[in-house]
């Protein structure tokens, strides 16, 4: 009898684990987590529910690796931009337009982030994952002001976690409610020039606010 192959899914378990975290990061974006459904993710992953279930223990499990997932990938992105290299405002103008670039590029994290906070944060404070990936990314942020006060082009008291709050708030309003501003407002505000438009603003109001 021919000897018979190990499973793809065998051979490569971390494949695996990706397959279904991308495919629950979809899954839950689309439809939330009450409406996810496993069987679904099971089936875009080419995995089993039983593997899921090894893995990620149950559904909320899964789902909360799936909000991490998110955030990993954006902060991982974050640093390849080299901001501690860059002068002070050409680091906070490249962090204010790759805010807003980003999010644009992947509706999943607002649609993750805007269904989390239905839930309370309720999964997300259960995760250290989040809080490690943000001490860093926080004080870069503060290094960056420090150098801006240093040169003089920073005003003093600028708080880092106070910063990047309006930065991702500037940008994100507008993508999360795009639909309904452009109703309200009767203009096509997802176009490739409103977006232009309104990440320059977006870098000359953050600049202006922190300018000495």
């Amino acid at each position: 009898m021919a000897n018979s192959k190990p499973s793809a899914h065998r051979r490569d378990p971390d494949r695996t684990r990706e397959a279904i975290l991308l495919a629950a990061q979809h899954e839950f974006a689309a439809k939330g987590l009450s409406g996810g459904r496993v069987d679904e993710i099971a089936r875009r992953a080419h995995a089993n529910k039983r593997m899921i279930y090894h893995y990620f223990g149950n559904k909320d499990g899964l789902y909360l690796a799936a909000l991490e997932r998110v955030y990993e990938e954006l902060r991982g992105t974050e640093n390849t931009l080299d901001l501690a290299h860059l002068a002070p405002a050409a680091a906070i103008q490249r962090l204010v337009e790759f805010t807003f670039d980003y999010s644009r590029r992947h509706p999943e994290l607002i649609s993750l982030i805007n269904n989390e906070n239905l839930h309370r944060a309720r999964h997300l404070r259960k995760s250290k994952k989040v809080r490690e990936l943000h001490s860093p990314f926080v004080k870069l942020l503060d290094d960056i002001l420090q150098r801006g006060v240093a040169e003089g082009v920073f005003r003093t008291g600028v708080n880092p976690v106070d910063l990047y709050i309006t930065i991702a708030a500037v940008g994100y309003f507008y993508l999360s409610n795009n639909p309904t501003l452009s109703t309200i407002f009767g203009r096509d505000l997802g176009s490739a020039a409103a977006c232009r438009r309104r990440k320059r603003h977006n870098v000359e109001f953050i600049l202006n606010a922190i300018r000495a």
